[in-house]
């Protein structure tokens, strides 16, 4: 992909995530992720029924009257995400590929956190940690950071989602809300890994999926790749048994994913690349708030 054609994706991104961030998701992104705690505002007259503990002693003796002191959410918070950029992620059979998807959601929950002043981070990972982006604020490092996810090019194919978790856990001293977008496929258990991340930040998974693998098309003998390993097979597709086994081998899967986020205590989310994710991110958010 050259440079223009890069540029033109970035802005056509932008163009897309501005409008869900600014038209659509404004206030469900402000009441599904809360900020850090409660910060100090002003003070006002004691009113029946408030807290004891809440007056401010020092203005109430200057006034020789009650004083308490009125606090509101502490806003800013850091979002960080995580971005997996294996090989499985180069996929695709529907309009996206998986890759290009988790482009789009990762723009419309960054241009969401600027309109609420938080600061954005990215970890590109594979089954290593390829690139970590700091967080900031700003347009021009969102951008910046859109126009890597469309142009990078990892070290390696794999993936390990432990290392990805214990890196976030190790790098980020304050709390964050930490957005995990991969497909899940991998063979390095990260349960334990996740569920310490999750103590210390606020920890989301969003699974992006191709239905290719959920089910497979009826369409006779195809050659199929591994992305991650590079092996390459035939199968036979007419085969009913094969397409019952892939379906079941899916559906275990799954299950396994979920046992592992509700262990952890994480929110997740599964979104297929046929699918509108406005309305998986909107049931996020519905579920949060």
């Amino acid at each position: 992909m050259d440079t223009q054609d890069i540029l033109k994706k970035v802005r056509k991104i932008e163009i897309k995530a501005r409008g869900l961030s600014n038209n659509i998701f404004a206030g469900q992104y402000h009441s599904a992720f809360k900020g850090r705690g409660m910060a100090f505002s002003e003070v006002r007259d004691y009113q029946y029924g408030d807290d004891i503990r809440d007056i401010d002693w020092n203005v109430s003796a200057r006034f020789h009257k009650p004083y308490v002191k009125v606090y509101e959410e502490e806003r800013e918070l850091t979002v960080m995400l995580l971005i997996d950029v294996s090989g499985s992620l180069d996929f695709g059979t529907q309009k996206t590929t998986k890759k290009e998807m988790v482009a789009e959601i990762a723009a419309t929950l960054a241009f969401s956190a600027i309109q609420n002043n938080d600061k954005i981070g990215v970890v590109f990972f594979s089954d290593k940690i390829e690139k970590y982006i700091p967080p900031k604020k700003g347009r021009k490092h969102i951008l910046f950071i859109i126009r890597e996810m469309l142009d990078f090019h990892p070290e390696s194919k794999k993936t390990d989602l432990k290392k990805a978790v214990e890196f976030l856990t190790s790098v980020l001293k304050r709390r964050c809300t930490a957005f995990i977008m991969s497909d899940f496929y991998t063979h390095a258990d990260f349960e334990n890994a996740l569920t310490i991340c999750n103590r210390k930040h606020d920890v989301v998974a969003l699974q992006v999926y191709d239905p290719r693998a959920k089910s497979l098309p009826d369409v006779g003998l195809i050659k199929v790749c591994d992305a991650e390993t590079g092996h390459e097979m035939y199968i036979d597709t007419s085969d009913k048994r094969l397409r019952d086994a892939h379906y079941s081998y899916w559906l275990n899967r799954q299950k396994e994913l979920s046992s592992i986020f509700n262990k952890s205590n994480v929110d997740n989310i599964s979104i297929a690349t046929d699918q509108d994710y406005v309305k998986s991110l909107m049931q996020l958010f519905a579920m949060r708030s």
